[in-house]
C-alpha cells in the first residue's frame, strides 16, 4: 500500500517553486471561481515580466489576479474566461482577456478535445484525506477533465476550503499531482446576495405560484432567482428537491426553512446536486461533508437528458433584455461583454422536456443609466451586438413584475402582444408601434 504523505513530501513545493515552471505562451489554468489560486498566483506576479503571452484561463473569478497589478500586463499576460464575473468583465473591458463562448455543459468535453491543452493546473483545494484525495471544494465544475489533459497539475491546499461530497468528479487523487502548495489559507471569498428589490419580490411571487409541492429547483446567478429562493424559503410548499448549476445561499436558507428533502427526485434521491457554489460562509458551512449535498462534473449537472429526467423540473434564470421576437439576451449590452451563456439554454431547454417541467427567464421591465433615464429591457429587437443566449424557439416563461407569460405555441403576433403586455407601461405605446413596422402586430390587439 502506498503511503500517501511520503508522496505529500515528496511533492510539496514553495509557491516560487511552483510558478517557476510556467513558461512564455503557456496555456495556465486557473481554477474556477472560489478556487482560483493565490499563492501561485503571488508567486508568478514576481516573475510575470520575464514572460509573454501567458495565457490564463479561467472562469467567474471573484478577486483581481496579482499578475493584473504589474504594470503593463499586457506585455506579458491574458485572461481567457467561459464566463465572466465583474472582476472578468472589466479584465475584457480593458483589453486583457476574451470570453470564450459555449454551453456550460460541454465544458468538460471541450478540455478532452482541447486545441489549445492545458500546460499548467492550478487551482485551490481542500486537504489530502486519508485516501490521497484532494476535494475541489465548491468548484468540481469541469475540473477532473482539466486535470486529465494537463501537462503539469498543482495543486494549493487550503484548510478553510469546505470538503464538498460527491461520488464522482469531486477530488483528484495525490497519483495524478505533480505539485503540492501548502498557502497561506485564506477565508473562501464570500459573495453575498444583495437584498432583494422590490420588484425582484414581485418577480419571485409570479413564479413561486407556478411552483408544485414535490418540484426540483435551479436557480441562477443574481439578484432575481435568489430573490425566488427567498420566497420559496417563506413559502408553504413542501418536498421540494434541488438540481442547479450553482448553488447559492438561497438553497440553505429553503433546506433551513424545511422546504427541502429531495424525496421525490427521480435521481440522486434526497440529494443537492449542483456543479459549484458560491456565496457566504453560511453556504459553506452547510455544504462542509455534508452527505445531503452532491458536488458533481457540470457535464452531468447541466446535461439537458439528466435534467429533463426530473419529474416537475423548474428553472429560473435572469436576462439582460428581450426582444419582441421572444429572443433573450443574458450574455451582453450591445458589443459590451457582461456575463457568458452558463447554462441558461441547457435548463431553458431540459426542463421544458421534463415532465411537468418549467423554464421561466425573468427580468426586471426597465432600468436605469447612470444619468437616471429609464430604459425599458423589452425592446423590438436587440441591440446591434447583443448576442442571442436563448433564442424564440426554445423560451417557455417570461416575467417581469408586470406579468408572466407562456411563449410556447404562439405566433409571432401573439408572442409580441404577451411581451409587449409585461412591459413597463410607459413604453408599451412604442413597442406597439415598433411591432407594426416590423409586421408583427395585429390590427385587432387591444392596445392596452
Amino acid at each position: 500500500m502506498e503511503n500517501f504523505e511520503v508522496m505529500y513530501q515528496q511533492k510539496l513545493r514553495t509557491a516560487e517553486q511552483a510558478a517557476s515552471v510556467i513558461k512564455s505562451g503557456d496555456w495556465v489554468d486557473y481554477g474556477w471561481a472560489v478556487t482560483t489560486p493565490v499563492a501561485v498566483d503571488r508567486a508568478l506576479a514576481k516573475r510575470v515580466k520575464e514572460l509573454s503571452d501567458v495565457r490564463l484561463r479561467g472562469g467567474v473569478v471573484l478577486w483581481i489576479p496579482e499578475v493584473f497589478k504589474v504594470d503593463n500586463p499586457q506585455n506579458h499576460v491574458s485572461w481567457h474566461t467561459w464566463h465572466a464575473s465583474g472582476i472578468g468583465r472589466n479584465l475584457i473591458a480593458e483589453g486583457l482577456g476574451f470570453y470564450m463562448p459555449m454551453r456550460y455543459s460541454e465544458l468538460p468535453r471541450y478540455y478532452r478535445e482541447m486545441k489549445n491543452p492545458t500546460d499548467v493546473a492550478i487551482l485551490q483545494v481542500a486537504p489530502m484525506d486519508k485516501h490521497g484525495y484532494f476535494n475541489f471544494g465548491p468548484s468540481a465544475s469541469h475540473m477532473q477533465a482539466c486535470i486529465e489533459k494537463a501537462k503539469i497539475v498543482i495543486v494549493e491546499v487550503n484548510t478553510n476550503m469546505p470538503r464538498c461530497l460527491g461520488g464522482m468528479g469531486a477530488d483528484v487523487h495525490i497519483s495524478q499531482v505533480d505539485m503540492i502548495v501548502e498557502g497561506d489559507n485564506p477565508s473562501v471569498v464570500e459573495v453575498p446576495s444583495g437584498a432583494p428589490t422590490e420588484v425582484d419580490k414581485q418577480v419571485a411571487k409570479y413564479i413561486v405560484e407556478e411552483i408544485p409541492n414535490g418540484a426540483c429547483i435551479q436557480l441562477g446567478i443574481g439578484g432575481m432567482p435568489n430573490a425566488v429562493g427567498a420566497s420559496i424559503a417563506q413559502s408553504d410548499l413542501k418536498d421540494l428537491g434541488v438540481h442547479t448549476e450553482v448553488y447559492v445561499d438561497a438553497f440553505v436558507d429553503m433546506t433551513m426553512a424545511g422546504k427541502v428533502n429531495g424525496r421525490k427526485k427521480n435521481i440522486d434521491c434526497g440529494r443537492q446536486t449542483f456543479s459549484f457554489a458560491m456565496g457566504t460562509k453560511k453556504l459553506y458551512d452547510f455544504l462542509d461533508n455534508n452527505p445531503g449535498c452532491m458536488s458533481a462534473p457540470v457535464d452531468y449537472t447541466n446535461d439537458i437528458r439528466t435534467i429533463a429526467s426530473l419529474d416537475n423540473f423548474v428553472s429560473i434564470n435572469n436576462a439582460v433584455d428581450i426582444d419582441l421576437f421572444g429572443q433573450v439576451n443574458s450574455e451582453s449590452s450591445g458589443t459590451r461583454h457582461i456575463s457568458g451563456a452558463g447554462g441558461q439554454l441547457d435548463f431553458v431547454l431540459g426542463a421544458y422536456l421534463a415532465k411537468n417541467g418549467k423554464s421561466f427567464i425573468c427580468c426586471s421591465s426597465t432600468f436605469k443609466t447612470k444619468d437616471g433615464t429609464l430604459k425599458s429591457r423589452i425592446l423590438p429587437t436587440l441591440q446591434e451586438g447583443s448576442i442571442v443566449t436563448a433564442t424564440r424557439a426554445n423560451v417557455h416563461y417570461v416575467v417581469t413584475e408586470y406579468g408572466k407569460v407562456n411563449l410556447k405555441g404562439l405566433s409571432t403576433w401573439e408572442k409580441c402582444e404577451a411581451i409587449i403586455s409585461i412591459a413597463h407601461p410607459d413604453f408599451r405605446d412604442e413597442l406597439i408601434a415598433a411591432a407594426e413596422k416590423m409586421k408583427i402586430w395585429k390590427k385587432s390587439n387591444k392596445k392596452s
